[in-house]
């Protein structure tokens, strides 16, 4: 079991040490997780639960882009959907994807 209440950056790798931290309702500085946020945060997991799924293919797909477009190039993540055989960027994620570049640049230069 990965402990998180090392903030050594081997303990805070991947999604699963997010999963870890919220079971044991400690951040990774070691603090407590505050109820309120740990309630609202299974309430509304509990809801994402009980959603209908549209499919498998599309949820990778969806993950794919959700995740990629944080480590690779807008263009080069749209070839490897096409090469995968998923569809290309949608206009409305490649809308989002500049909107968060413009959001973190502008983070970037007043801190």
């Amino acid at each position: 079991m990965v402990s998180v209440t090392n903030p050594d950056s081997s303990n805070t790798l991947g999604a699963d040490a997010i999963d870890v931290a919220i079971a044991q309702g400690i951040d990774f500085d070691g603090s407590p997780i505050p109820s309120e946020k740990l309630d609202l945060y299974h309430q509304v997991m509990a809801l994402e639960a009980g959603r209908q799924r549209s499919g498998v293919t599309n949820t990778m797909r969806s993950r794919i882009v959700r995740i990629g477009a944080k480590h690779i190039p807008q263009a080069e993540l749209n070839q490897m959907l096409l090469a995968a055989d998923f569809a290309p960027l949608k206009e409305k994620e490649i809308e989002y994807q500049i909107e968060k570049q413009f959001e973190k640049d502008k983070h970037d230069i007043i801190h």
